[in-house]
């Protein structure tokens, strides 16, 4: 049987990197067709734009995406969209959270979600894996996938279960029961664009941050990994 796989796409890719590097939707297709051996149908939705699937069964499971929002800015999408996880939520339907999905998903499940002390995470950065579970195949003590982001779950969502952190992002992943999971990094995103979005950031950022960044690119990536986890969390 085919998975059937809904991306709720919260952002678009800047017009001057869409020729290079595509649109976010594209690049979670790419990711979840390389994931599941091109066995994945993949359906978008626009909901920053107010596209949802008409039925909630649509889709056997749901990926959201990143974000260059807050999960906490007072926009009429965003406010829809916590309500739409909340259903997913009571529905025990699969859903996954990357980036603004994880940090929308802990503010709408009774966490919390704001602005990082340490301010932005950029570039390849690991987290320590706190949690074995059965769908991390094969299994890894640390993983390190590119991150790009300036807020945090800083309180997990009720009924959650931490299962990756490190010192600078104590929540990086989370689960909750057997049918959300939630993640900070982005493992949809190459380097070369992590090394563009930098570029384009470098006054925001910082030179000492930009810096540190550019160098982590690097270091050896497990998104590929990652990403595989993703499709045996969906398929369990």
């Amino acid at each position: 049987m085919t998975l059937k796989i809904g991306i709720l796409q919260t952002d678009s890719v800047l017009d001057q990197f869409q020729s290079e590097f595509g649109n976010y939707p594209e690049m979670f297709t790419d990711m979840l067709l390389k994931a599941s051996d091109g066995s994945a149908e993949i359906i978008n939705y626009d909901v920053e734009h107010f596209q949802y699937p008409v039925e909630i069964d649509e889709c056997d499971a749901y990926i959201m995406t990143g974000s260059k929002l807050s999960a906490y800015d007072d926009e009429p999408w965003i406010h829809e969209l916590l309500q739409y996880i909340v259903r997913l939520h009571e529905a025990k339907k699969k859903l996954v959270g990357i980036c603004f999905g994880h940090q929308l998903i802990a503010l709408a499940l009774g966490g919390k979600t704001e602005p990082a002390k340490v301010g932005w995470r950029v570039g390849v950065q690991s987290c320590d894996i706190l949690v074995e579970k059965d769908y991390m195949q094969p299994p890894l003590r640390r993983l390190a996938t590119i991150a790009s982001h300036k807020d945090q779950v800083t309180l997990l969502p009720l009924n959650a279960e931490l299962i990756a952190g490190y010192d600078a992002c104590p929540n990086s992943m989370y689960q909750i029961e057997n049918h959300i999971f939630a993640y900070q990094g982005h493992p949809e995103f190459s380097k070369p664009y992590s090394n563009a979005l930098m570029d384009f950031r470098r006054e925001i950022l910082g030179e000492a941050i930009y810096n540190e960044g550019v160098e982590s690119l690097t270091k050896e990536m497990h998104s590929t990994i990652l990403s595989r986890w993703i499709i045996n969390f969906i398929e369990r």
